[in-house]
């Protein structure tokens, strides 16, 4: 199944520029292993050395964030947007 992935600014040269990109995959692991099979490199920008989504990294697949699903193994229908974002922190 084909879904979109939505890359951000800084993880942009591991897809050329690309700010989306598709990807196959039925569950969130299968699109980051087509992910990373396709931009070799990126799934290590995703997921910590365990195989986690890193800390400051939030995965949505449509408008549901996947630490409140069912993390990677989180189905992924056909034609779904999934967005990769970074967190943000800053202050005074």
């Amino acid at each position: 199944m084909s879904v979109s992935v939505r890359v951000p600014t800084i993880l942009r040269t591991y897809t050329k520029d690309a700010a989306e990109v598709a990807a196959d995959g039925g569950t969130l692991r299968e699109v980051l292993d087509d992910l990373e099979a396709r931009y070799p490199g990126i799934r290590a920008r995703v997921l910590d050395d365990d195989g986690r989504i890193r800390r400051f990294v939030n995965v949505y697949v449509g408008d549901e964030d996947v630490r409140f699903a069912d993390g990677l193994a989180t189905p992924v229908a056909g034609g779904a947007q999934i967005s990769i974002i970074p967190a943000v922190a800053g202050g005074c």
